[in-house]
């Protein structure tokens, strides 16, 4: 079976910038189905709309748009895509030395390299600081380049000093791997992306990576701290949170299009993942469906 390792994305800088500002309108930017990485900081802001983000070994659904922080070299899918229902999405990227090697060492710098740092697993912001530090994004799209480094130098000193986020893989995350290890770990995020409907066999995937069940299962919990069966159960999970603040389907048709066959288990397993049944959860996000 052919497996796709996830793409190196080449990014250039924006004209007379040392990073890159892109606005994308909605739909523009469709690479939800895009398993990616690249040695740049991401920092991406979605105005608006709902959505599945998968950074890392982390799933999750996202509502009223949503403002995320990425380290380098993080594998990720895009956020997008013509169901988001977003106004529009700004991804800025930098290098980790954009500014020179010394740079952050100053003690002015201090926050925005603790930022920086902790961004290596991934943050969402949420709250007051998603729709205060969304507007100063979007408010450096018609700055000159001085201005809009300013501006993004004090909105990583804001992040810092926010409390309303959550770092996505702050259970462990190691991408810091032998190019071996980082091909075999993506060859498994694709395979999960791409079958989580159908029902997988840990044998198959460990096959995939040319190793053992026991010692793929030991390689994988090492990797990103939790089991394969787990990751693929908050995989659908997070599938089924999307279809039921999207979908006017029934819960049982729910629980089988996001791979589950078994109705009983799926409702245990979503009130565990969620805190809530399926019907309150959809209860509480029925405004999204449109």
């Amino acid at each position: 079976m052919k497996t796709i390792a996830p793409a190196l994305e080449v990014i250039s800088n924006s004209y007379g910038s040392s990073f890159t500002y892109t606005k994308h309108a909605e739909k523009t930017n469709s690479k939800a189905h895009l398993w990616h990485y690249h040695p740049e900081i991401e920092l991406v802001f979605i105005n608006g709309g709902a959505g599945k983000r998968q950074i890392g070994s982390h799933v999750s659904y996202y509502t009223n748009g949503d403002l995320i922080l990425i380290g380098a070299n993080l594998p990720h899918c895009g956020f997008t895509n013509e169901q988001t229902g977003n106004i529009n999405e700004t991804v800025i990227h930098i290098k980790p030395e954009f500014l020179g090697n010394d740079f952050f060492i100053a003690p002015e710098m201090k926050k925005v390299q603790n930022i920086l740092s902790q961004a290596k697993g991934g943050i969402a912001f949420g709250g007051e600081t998603k729709k205060h530090i969304g507007k100063k994004i979007e408010m450096m799209e018609n700055q000159l380049p001085f201005e809009r480094l300013l501006t993004l130098l004090s909105i990583f000193d804001e992040l810092d000093s926010s409390q309303d986020y959550t770092v996505l893989n702050a259970d462990g995350f190691s991408l810091e791997l032998q190019t071996q290890d980082s091909d075999r770990i993506n060859v498994v995020f694709n395979y999960v992306k791409d079958h989580f409907q159908e029902s997988i066999a840990i044998d198959e995937v460990s096959s995939l990576v040319s190793m053992t069940t026991p010692s793929f299962c030991r390689y994988f919990k090492k990797i990103s701290n939790k089991t394969f069966t787990e990751f693929v159960n908050e995989y659908r999970l997070v599938h089924a949170s999307k279809l039921l603040a999207e979908k006017p389907i029934s819960i049982n048709e729910v629980c089988y299009e996001s791979g589950f066959n078994n109705f009983s288990h799926f409702s245990k397993s979503f009130k565990q993942y969620t805190g809530k049944s399926a019907s309150q959860y959809r209860h509480e996000h029925k405004i999204i469906i449109s």
